[in-house]
């Protein structure tokens, strides 16, 4: 359990160090040109409840996930494969129910900050289960 914590929080502050800047300061202008974003005022609560359990699952997979090589790399690869379904919910089906032009444009953005992100979060993941190997 102090594991599965110790992540959710990592995953909680990673995400929200990267998310905040990349989604509301850096790109935000350009979010709402392409039409991805159409509220004034995003809802935080809402976000950070989606980061909290996010983390919570991907923690609670983890422990099942067989590991070999370095902890830290097993932690990234397996990160990477699991951002793989939060990259087609945020990415392609944001597109698809969207109209934002231009798609390839949205989805090199997208691809690049989900990226850095299950990177980030990955390297703290294998990081903090490497004992437990």
């Amino acid at each position: 359990m102090k594991k599965i914590g110790l992540f959710v929080l990592a995953y909680f502050v990673l995400t929200m160090a990267w998310a905040y800047p990349w989604h509301v300061i850096w790109f935000h202008d350009l979010y709402v040109a392409w039409g991805a974003f159409t509220r004034g005022q995003p809802v935080m609560e809402l976000g950070m409840a989606a980061i909290l359990v996010q983390g919570l699952v991907i923690a609670h997979l983890y422990q099942f996930y067989p590991k070999s090589g370095h902890p830290v790399l097993a932690g990234i690869k397996f990160n990477l494969i699991i951002g793989l379904m939060t990259y087609t919910a945020m990415g392609f089906a944001t597109a698809a129910k969207f109209q934002i032009e231009p798609i390839p444009t949205f989805l090199a953005y997208h691809t690049v900050f989900q990226l850095v992100q299950f990177t980030l979060t990955g390297a703290a993941l294998g990081w903090i289960y490497r004992e437990a190997r």
